[in-house]
């Protein structure tokens, strides 16, 4: 996991120092940006015994590169890769017996939690106010991002004090996607995630079917 992530950094990084503030071509520039991302969790479509969730956050971070669409650079779209990172104070218990992932509600547990590290490609059509030489300006920005998970930890503390800890769950889906949405002026921008994908394969709770998802919202910078 770390190999990955300092890939990332570097990728990132090169892509940074290999454009200028922005790319002049008359009235055409693009806004190749790194991005960073902080939001609260929540899950919906939990099963009908599960309340909901506790504080629970993420943080992302990645580049966009920007294709421009018109003459004037104010429509574009951007393809990007990224590092997400996801926490969750949850109320469904998930456990991996013998390779089988197994789901309970457990209300005596006195804490339950996963984590989550996940390789992002997000893609975004662009509108803004922008121009070649105006570096403030409104926006707004959607699209669909798509993650793939290469780690996860669910951990579950009885009331005895005893941890369990379960990792890279058989039933976890690792390729998920959702609907994102991004609007503010300059880096300060409000961001919603809206998965679109269950967290889970095939899984059940009793006859119950678990089709939990990932809502999330917060803020998003933008920094060229």
């Amino acid at each position: 996991m770390k190999k990955l992530v300092i890939i990332l950094l570097l990728f990132c990084t090169s892509a940074v120092f290999a454009q200028k503030d922005s790319l002049n071509l008359g009235d055409r520039y693009a806004e190749d940006q790194l991005y960073f991302s902080v939001t609260y969790n929540q899950m919906y479509q939990q099963p009908s015994t599960i309340t909901r969730s506790g504080f629970s956050y993420g943080l992302s971070s990645g580049f966009l590169k920007d294709i421009i669409l018109n003459k004037k650079g104010t429509f574009s779209f951007a393809l990007g890769l990224g590092y997400g990172f996801d926490f969750f104070n949850h109320k469904l218990k998930v456990e991996e017996l013998n390779n089988v992932s197994v789901f309970s509600a457990d209300n005596t547990l006195s804490s339950n939690t996963y984590f989550s590290h996940n390789l992002e490609v997000p893609f975004e059509i662009r509108w803004r106010t922008s121009t070649a030489n105006k570096y403030k300006f409104w926006r707004v920005y959607t699209g669909v991002k798509f993650l793939y998970n290469f780690s996860n930890r669910f951990e579950n503390v009885a009331s005895n004090e005893v941890k369990t800890a379960y990792s890279d769950v058989s039933a976890y889906n690792a390729l998920q996607y959702g609907l994102t949405f991004s609007a503010g002026y300059d880096a300060f921008n409000f961001h919603v995630f809206y998965g679109m994908s269950p967290l889970y394969k095939d899984a059940k709770m009793g006859n119950e079917v678990i089709d939990s998802s990932v809502l999330k919202f917060g803020l998003i910078f933008y920094f060229l």
